[in-house]
């Protein structure tokens, strides 16, 4: 178990927020990144925002997909399940143009469904910032959990 570090590479950045985008640039230059990362998106545009959240994939994607992710993202596949979050992941990307992130930590799919369908109901502005927290939280607990 990790305590957060006083600094990253971009390529252990990367692993931690599913590949090498803006965000992780910026990261990488920063003394103690996971604990400025929050500060770091509330000063981006929201195109780099999204950007950082298209480099996680879909909840319930099964292909594609790195250890950490699928390790997280479980193998509890509920066919009706996949199936419902497959079309609320693509309902989700067509009213806010940006991937839905949610921290799952190992929690059944059929809950993160529930999470899915009330979070549908936000306005862009709060589902950019809850996705990019989200996104924080992941990082923070891979490094915590590496």
């Amino acid at each position: 178990m990790h305590e957060l570090p006083r600094q990253l590479s971009v390529e252990e950045l990367g692993e931690l927020f599913e590949g090498r985008t803006r965000l992780v640039e910026r990261l990488a230059e920063l003394p103690d990144p996971l604990s400025q990362a929050d500060d770091v998106l509330a000063s981006m545009s929201d195109d780099e925002k999204v950007e950082a959240l298209a480099a996680h994939p879909a909840i319930g994607q099964r292909k594609d997909l790195s250890e950490r992710s699928a390790a997280e993202q479980g193998d509890d596949a509920d066919p009706a399940v996949l199936s419902e979050l497959a079309y609320l992941n693509q309902v989700y990307e067509e009213k806010f143009g940006f991937r839905f992130v949610v921290f799952v930590a190992g929690r059944p799919k059929v809950e993160i469904l529930e999470v899915l369908q009330e979070r549908i109901g936000h306005t862009r502005e709060e589902e950019l910032d809850t996705g990019c927290r989200e996104l924080v939280a992941i990082a923070r607990d891979r490094w915590i959990r590496t």
